[in-house]
C-alpha cells in the first residue's frame, strides 16, 4: 500500500517581506491584528535574545555623568575627565542636567508615540523608503537586505543642515520636532565641546572641522513582542557615524557590551544616552571606542526611543573634506591607523555593508595597520 505524504510549502521569505511591506501597517499592524507567535521573517536564527554572552551583568553600572556645575573651573575639569574615561572605556555614557527641559523630553516620546498609534489609513500616506524624503515612516529600513527583521516601526526626520518645511512633517508630532531639535543641538554642542576637550584639543575642534552639520532623528516605536526571546528591537550593531544622542522612556530594553557582557542602560528620567560611532574612533585613531549595542524585545511595551545622529553633512554636493585621524592625536610611536576619506564616501561604503552590524572600520585601516 502506498503511504501518501503532505508536501510542506517552501518556504518563500521575499513574499513575506513584500506582504508585510506592501501592508504599511509595521509591526504595530502585526500586533494590533492579535498576533500570538512573530513571523518567521523576524526570527533571528543566527543570535538569539539570551544566547551566547551573558546577559545584563548586575555588577557593572553604566556610566551617567552630571553636567550641573559645567561652567565652574574645576567642576568642569572633572566632568571633561569622566567624559574621556567613558569614551575610552565604554564608548557610551548618560548625561543628566544637561538643559534640556524633561517637559521637552517627554512631549517628544508622546509625539513619536502618537504619530505610531493614530490610524493604519492616516500613517500610509508618510510610508516610504525613499532616504531623500524629509520625514519618512517605515518598519525596518534594511528589511530586504538582513537576515531577520527586527520588531519595531521607525520615522525619520531631519531640521539641518537645512530646516524642512513644516508640512511636510506630521501635525501630531510637527511643533516638538522643532522644539526638541533646537534644544538638541545645544546638548550636542555642549559634547562636542566636551569630546574636543577630552582630546586635548580646542573646544570648538570638531565642530570647525564639521562635525554638527547635519543631523538625523529617528522615533522608534517597539510595541510588545509576544516571542521577545526569538527576535530584537533591534540587533547587535555599532553606529556607523560620529556621535549618537538616545532619548528612551521608562521601560528600558538598550544594552551595551563591555568587557565581553551585556549591561543594562538604565532609564534615567531627564538623561540622555550619548555613544560614539565609528567614524569618531576613526578620527581620534583608537583613542575613543565605537562598541556594539542593542535592544531587546519586550512582552511589555510599547517602549519608544529617538536617536539622534549629529554628523558631518554630506548631502548638499560632494563636500570634498578628507578627514583622517587628527594630527594632533598621532605621533612616530602610535601612527596613524587609519587612511582619509571623505564623509560622503565612509557613509556609502557602510550602508553597501550594512546588514550584519558589525564595524567596518578594518576597510579604512591603512595597510602598514592591516596586519
Amino acid at each position: 500500500m502506498e503511504v501518501q505524504t503532505m508536501k510542506v510549502p517552501e518556504y518563500d521569505r521575499q513574499n513575506e517581506l513584500r506582504a508585510f511591506d506592501d501592508s504599511k501597517a509595521g509591526v504595530k499592524g502585526l500586533v494590533d491584528a492579535g498576533i500570538t507567535t512573530i513571523p518567521r521573517m523576524f526570527i533571528n536564527d543566527n543570535d538569539k535574545p539570551g544566547s551566547g554572552l551573558c546577559n545584563s551583568n548586575p555588577e557593572v553600572f553604566f556610566p551617567v555623568i552630571d553636567l550641573e556645575g559645567l561652567n565652574d573651573a574645576a567642576r568642569h575639569l572633572k566632568i571633561v575627565e569622566k567624559v574621556k574615561e567613558a569614551c575610552q572605556e565604554w564608548g557610551f555614557f548618560q548625561i543628566v542636567n544637561h538643559g534640556m527641559p524633561v517637559s521637552v523630553m517627554e512631549e517628544m516620546i508622546e509625539g513619536v508615540r502618537r504619530f505610531h498609534e493614530q490610524g493604519t489609513e492616516v500613517k500610509k500616506k508618510y510610508y516610504t523608503r525613499d532616504p531623500t524624503k524629509t520625514f519618512q515612516y517605515n518598519s525596518n529600513f534594511d528589511l530586504y537586505k538582513t537576515s531577520a527583521a527586527m520588531w519595531r516601526d521607525t520615522i525619520i526626520w531631519t531640521t539641518a543642515p537645512h530646516p524642512p518645511d513644516p508640512q511636510e512633517l506630521p501635525d501630531l508630532c510637527r511643533d516638538i520636532m522643532f522644539e526638541y531639535s533646537k534644544h538638541l543641538m545645544k546638548v550636542g554642542h555642549t559634547v562636542y565641546e566636551l569630546l574636543s576637550k577630552a582630546l586635548g584639543l580646542n573646544p570648538s575642534y570638531l565642530r570647525e572641522i564639521g562635525c554638527l552639520d547635519a543631523n538625523i532623528f529617528v522615533g522608534h516605536y517597539y510595541p510588545p513582542c509576544p516571542e521577545p526571546e526569538l527576535t530584537f528591537g533591534i540587533r547587535s550593531h555599532v553606529d556607523f557615524g560620529l556621535l549618537t544622542i538616545l532619548l528612551q522612556d521608562q521601560i528600558g530594553g538598550l544594552q551595551v557590551l563591555h568587557q565581553n557582557q551585556w549591561v543594562d542602560v538604565p532609564p534615567l528620567v531627564g538623561g540622555l544616552v550619548i555613544n560614539v560611532g565609528d567614524f569618531i574612533q576613526l578620527i581620534t585613531n583608537d583613542k575613543f571606542k565605537s562598541v556594539k549595542h542593542r535592544a531587546l524585545s519586550k512582552r511589555e511595551g510599547p517602549r519608544i526611543s529617538v536617536a539622534t545622529f549629529i554628523k558631518p553633512n554630506c548631502r548638499d554636493g560632494d563636500n570634498p573634506r578628507l578627514y583622517g585621524p587628527i594630527k594632533e592625536l598621532t605621533t612616530e610611536e602610535e601612527p596613524a591607523i587609519y587612511r582619509e576619506t571623505t564623509y560622503k564616501d565612509y557613509e556609502i561604503f557602510y550602508f553597501i555593508k550594512c546588514e550584519d552590524g558589525t564595524t567596518k572600520l578594518p576597510y579604512f585601516k591603512l595597510c602598514s595597520q592591516s596586519k
